[in-house]
């Protein structure tokens, strides 16, 4: 059987967001998270965003994607992460 087709071309550009509450510290530890997989990100390609009422923060970290593999890797490593209310 062959092997299921992505419809992303590696390598590219990918964002990954991550949800959190607003009052946790989760940039420092979602970001050596992402970094372990992805290399270092320069302070530009990382965005942070408070929810309309402050009470959830929402962190985008835009990497260069090798693999779904990776990608899989670093989704299932903050989905881990106590304080990850969501990974997209």
């Amino acid at each position: 059987m062959d092997e299921p087709t992505s419809a992303l071309q590696f390598p590219c550009d990918f964002p990954i967001k991550v949800f959190a509450a607003a009052d946790s510290d989760l940039l420092g530890p979602a970001r050596a998270i992402v970094e372990r997989h992805a290399g270092e990100l320069p302070d530009e390609r990382i965005a942070q965003r408070a929810s309309k009422h402050a009470k959830y923060v929402a962190i985008t970290f835009t990497i260069t994607a090798e693999s779904r593999e990776q990608l899989d890797d670093i989704y299932r490593e903050l989905s881990a992460h106590d304080d990850v209310l969501m990974a997209l």
